[in-house]
Parts: structure tokens; C-alpha cells; sequence
């Protein structure tokens, strides 16, 4: 039966975090062929991290070792999903050796290519070691879980509110939306990222939940930097192509800290630059995204007051919620 003629079955008592580990059990009908479900609660398009995460479990259960660690993924987005429609992961096998493997996979829908990726594996062994610092941030326990920074902007950032919330989220600096009802700007974001609840001894699902937030708050630097936030100010988000450099294994039942800043943004695109760090310092993984951004500024620059109150042009207001992926 093609993805999508028969949707998964939801359980929508399940919490947010359990609806996560639910999608990422992949459906396997072929030894290459998966199909995936949706979570619950859905954007408009499907969730590019929820494609990537998806892609990188169907492609890892394919593997003739089961101990060979991810060393890069590359994944192109090509097309918007349906978020009422299942999903067909298709794997191409194309190398299997003792320490290395190589696999392209292709996210299909009712015959439209929604995204292709690449990954790498690779078993390196000892060698030479070095690694960037993480920068100096306030332990996750003393910040504010984000239920508290969503608190009074429900109606300014709804997408988030309604959003599917598998991870914890501890921000050490003001998210978007508080910065800009500040009338502040800031190059970087920084937030402490762990799942919400008990994964697994299964360290495919720790990377893949790192896969999924991933592409959460990596494009955030690009609008920060002008002071611009996601609900308060008109843009249209979509993720073009994401790149991921494994350096370790992730335990993601711990806090890592993902910091991310944006080195350029030309030609209404933006890149977006990140690493996520474990509580002992050291790098675990490297991300890279390039974004469409399309701002479309108002004729005159409203307080962050006479956004709150404007009910006008809330078709373009649509923040990542309305990207083609994210």
C-alpha cells in the first residue's frame, strides 16, 4: 500500500515525548522501505527535523553493524509534506564495509520526493584531538523551563505554543519574541536541549532526537541579529538544506547545549551555524543550515504593543510554522 493511503494510528493520550519515540519506530516493509507517521500535532508542512530523524533511523537500521557511529549527514529539502499522510523512506545501500558505510535515502509522499540525504558511518579508532570551547552559559538549572518564556505570548507565537514540545528547552539568553518585545538584538542563541523524558538504551534514537531539535532553533541567530522575532514581525522560514559532523555519541537523557549564531545572510537566504556541546564541554556534533527568509517589513516599524494588538496580515505572520519543512 503506498504512503499515505492508510495513515498510522495516533494515540493522542500519549505525551508529547512518548508520540516522538512512536514516530521514530518506523514501519519496516521491505528490507530498504519504511514508512513513518506523523505526530499528533503538526505545523502546516511536515517538521524537517522529524524528516531527518526519520531518515537517519530508517538508514542506521539498515546497517550490517549495529556499533558503527554516524560520522555526516546532508539532507536537501525539496518539497512540503502532508501532515495527514504518512510517509515512504526509501534506503540505497551503497557501501557496507568492517569500519565504514555510506547510505542515500529518499522521503517520499503519494510519489512526491520531499527530501534526500546522505549519511555517512564511520568506526575512525584513536587518533589526533582537539576540539572549539563551548561558550561560558548559566547551568540549565537555573533557567526558566520555556513554558515560563511562552507565558503571555500565547497569541504572538501560537506555532510554538501548540507545537509538538518532545524536548526540554532551558534558553540562556532571551528567546526571539522576549528580545524583541525588548527592542533587543543578539548575533548568537544559546539553549540547553535534553528529551523530555526516558529514551531508551538505544544510541540511534539519542542522535536522532538531537537530529530532531537540530533544526529548532538553528535559524534563530539569522533573525535575532536584526531584532527580529518569530509571531512579532512578518517572515516566511523554510529550510533549503541541513548538514550535520558527528563527533561523539550523544547521551540526550543529559543536557547538551546547543549554540548557534548566523555567520551571513544575503539574497534572502541565511545561514545558520551551531554546535552542541556535552556538560563536560566537549563538541558532539557540528550543524550547518542554509534558510529561505523572506521579511517583509511594515511601512512603518510598529512597537512590540502595536504588534500585539494588530490583527492585520496574520497570513504572512507565519514564522517557521510556515516554511516548507520547519
Amino acid at each position: 500500500m503506498p504512503a499515505g493511503d492508510e495513515p498510522n494510528v495516533r494515540d493522542e493520550a500519549k505525551s508529547d515525548f512518548e508520540e516522538l519515540l512512536a514516530v521514530l519506530d518506523l514501519k519496516r516493509v521491505a528490507d530498504d522501505r519504511f514508512i513513518g507517521a506523523h505526530p499528533s500535532k503538526n505545523p502546516m508542512r511536515t517538521f524537517g527535523g522529524l524528516l531527518m530523524a526519520q531518515s537517519f533511523v530508517a538508514n542506521s537500521r539498515t546497517l550490517l553493524r549495529d556499533d558503527l557511529p554516524p560520522s555526516a549527514l546532508s539532507v536537501h529539502f525539496i518539497n512540503g509534506g502532508d501532515t495527514t499522510k504518512d510517509i515512504e523512506f526509501q534506503v540505497v545501500r551503497l557501501r557496507d564495509e568492517r569500519r565504514f558505510a555510506n547510505r542515500r535515502i529518499d522521503a517520499v509522499q503519494n510519489g512526491t520526493l520531499l527530501s534526500s540525504a546522505m549519511i555517512s558511518y564511520m568506526s575512525g579508532g584513536r587518533g589526533l584531538e582537539h576540539g572549539v570551547e563551548p561558550p561560558p552559559v548559566a547551568d540549565p538549572e537555573t533557567r526558566p523551563p520555556i513554558g515560563e518564556l511562552l507565558r503571555g505570548y500565547e497569541e504572538t507565537v501560537p506555532h510554538f505554543v501548540n507545537a509538538l514540545q518532545p524536548i526540554e528547552w532551558r534558553y540562556t539568553n532571551d528567546p526571539s519574541w522576549v528580545m524583541r518585545d525588548k527592542g533587543e538584538r543578539l548575533h548568537y542563541n544559546r539553549v540547553w536541549v535534553k528529551a523530555l523524558g526516558k529514551l531508551p538504551d538505544d544510541p540511534i534514537l539519542h542522535t536522532a532526537t538531537m537530529l530532531y531539535s537540530s533544526d529548532t532553533t538553528v535559524l534563530d541567530s539569522v533573525i535575532t541579529t536584526h531584532g527580529l522575532s518569530w509571531g512579532f514581525d512578518r517572515i516566511f522560514a523554510a529550510s533549503a538544506n541541513h548538514s550535520v559532523w558527528f563527533h561523539r555519541q550523544v547521551d540526550f537523557n543529559d543536557w547538551v547545549l546547543y549554540s548557534t549564531s548566523s555567520p551571513v545572510a544575503a539574497d534572502s537566504r541565511g545561514l545558520g551555524t551551531g554546535h552542541f556541546f556535552n556538560r563536560t564541554g566537549q563538541p558532539v556534533a557540528t550543524v550547518v543550515q542554509e534558510g529561505v527568509l523572506k521579511y517583509f517589513p511594515a511601512a512603518r516599524r510598529q512597537t512590540p504593543r502595536e504588534d500585539a494588538r494588530s490583527g492585520d496580515d496574520k497570513h504572512l505572520n507565519l514564522g517557521r510554522s510556515g516554511s516548507a519543512q520547519t
